[in-house]
């Protein structure tokens, strides 16, 4: 047997041959001239039945490296943590797995006070006023906070850092392009954004100035120059955040930010090869009917019980391109859940004593790194990244690291090319003292 997963059957096939009156398979394309079409037999293998094609793709998986056997120092954006064993327990419970979009209230209250509640843990997080229901990811939160900025204060120049994570930088200008928009880079200094270049970008078509915190280098950026900077005019100022850091660290919203987005994986949600995984969008009161995406809302019904809407916003506001405060019309709300679940789990404490985790080990490996008499370049305070600078380049450094069976920092050359043989070291609560030391012990081998 095949166990082909089509169930169509030869005689399937020629019952709808005989209903649409056809001969022959090939007579469903004449419609496309014969000179143009593909002649002779496509390059591709052939099919494999069930049990085969199981084998061969635990084949090809097996050649994947992961952090359940490697010990991993890649951040960059995607960052391994704990999760409490509960997210997955209700997670997968079918309630919330197999939930959509939750227009009926009157059957979707789970799934809308679960969303309701995400909102809030993202205010409590960024010191803001409002938080949307959940983005794609980071990155696009970001594109959408700075397209929203274009259209709050009808102004075209977006300022974005160097410092924020470079592929955030191209989906924004990817988004920018279709809204024509221009977006400008501001250099970084020392690790953090050139406060003078900044100013000197400055002007009266400045929508918004956006920056990173921590950034994408590892370093703390002072916010409150930057709050001068981008508030001297009618441009807002965004802040793209790492929502761990805030259990510590003094959130933007206290920096006089306008929004504060980001990526919610640090809490409950796994690396998964890069995705997918849940962007936050918060913003002040004046910002809250232009916020892209859904937001849930906190009423009471006709007897007085506590009761969540999707309020605010109409579907058909982000469905009408024309009029759209955004063409977003979903979210990411089993990954939301799952940061919530994480948040509810640690708890502020939990939270807290997370984050400094992440600090200190990431303050031990540094020293354990100058030890070995490896270079950590910059001097500025960070959270749980940082470069080191090595006498050889990063890919060559990776591939003796992996013989070691750790992976690697990222190659900062791939996005600088002037930070050649820099490496961007990630050490979150999960390293252990062992584990840094001989990490910090082959990096400081490497001639």
């Amino acid at each position: 047997m095949k166990f082909r997963y089509l169930p169509m059957t030869e005689q399937d096939q020629k019952a709808m041959m005989d209903t649409i009156g056809i001969n022959d398979l090939e007579e469903l394309f004449d419609d496309i001239p014969k000179e143009i079409r593909f002649k002779g037999e496509l390059n591709i293998e052939e099919a494999l039945d069930e049990i085969q094609l199981v084998k061969e793709m635990r084949r090809l998986s097996d050649k994947n490296l992961n952090i359940k056997e490697y010990t991993s120092f890649l951040g960059a954006g995607v960052y391994e943590h704990y999760i409490p064993s509960i997210v997955n327990h209700m997670l997968l419970r079918s309630e919330f797995y197999t939930a959509y979009t939750p227009y009926q209230p009157e059957i979707s209250q789970g799934e809308l006070q679960a969303i309701f509640e995400f909102q809030t843990m993202i205010c409590e997080l960024t010191g803001m006023d409002i938080a949307n229901s959940s983005m794609y990811d980071g990155p696009t939160a970001l594109a959408e906070a700075a397209m929203m900025s274009a259209g709050q204060t009808r102004k075209k120049t977006i300022l974005v850092s160097k410092t924020v994570h470079p592929e955030a930088r191209e989906v924004l200008k990817t988004n920018a392009k279709g809204q024509n928009l221009t977006v400008v880079e501001v250099d970084e200094k020392d690790g953090i954004t050139d406060l003078d270049h900044l100013a000197s970008l400055y002007n009266d078509d400045t929508a918004s100035v956006i920056v990173q915190y921590p950034n994408f280098l590892g370093n703390i950026e002072d916010l409150t120059a930057i709050e001068k900077i981008a508030h001297q005019g009618k441009g807002l100022f965004i802040v793209s955040s790492n929502p761990l850091s805030l259990g510590l660290l003094q959130p933007p919203g206290k920096f006089g930010a306008d929004v504060v987005v980001g990526d919610v994986q640090p809490f409950g949600i796994p690396t998964q090869l890069g995705g997918p995984h849940c962007g936050y969008f918060a913003v002040t009161t004046k910002l809250m009917r232009k916020v892209p995406g859904r937001l849930v809302g906190q009423t009471t019904d006709e007897h007085g019980q506590r009761g969540f809407v999707l309020t605010l916003q109409a579907r058909e506001q982000h469905i009408r391109r024309d009029k759209a405060t955004s063409n977003i019309c979903s979210n990411q709300a089993l990954n939301a859940l799952g940061a919530s679940i994480a948040m509810s789990a640690l708890g502020k404490h939990g939270v807290k004593e997370m984050a400094a985790q992440n600090i200190q080990k990431a303050h031990y490996a540094k020293e354990q790194l100058r030890k070995q008499g490896v270079e950590v370049v910059y001097d500025s305070p960070t959270f749980n990244e940082f470069v080191v600078r090595l006498p050889k380049p990063i890919t060559e450094v990776n591939e003796s690291l992996l013989a070691e069976k750790i992976i690697g920092g990222y190659d900062l050359s791939r996005d600088y090319p002037e930070k050649e043989n820099m490496m961007l070291v990630a050490v979150t609560e999960l390293r252990t003292k062992e584990e840094i030391d001989q990490f910090a012990a082959v990096l400081g081998g490497v001639k």
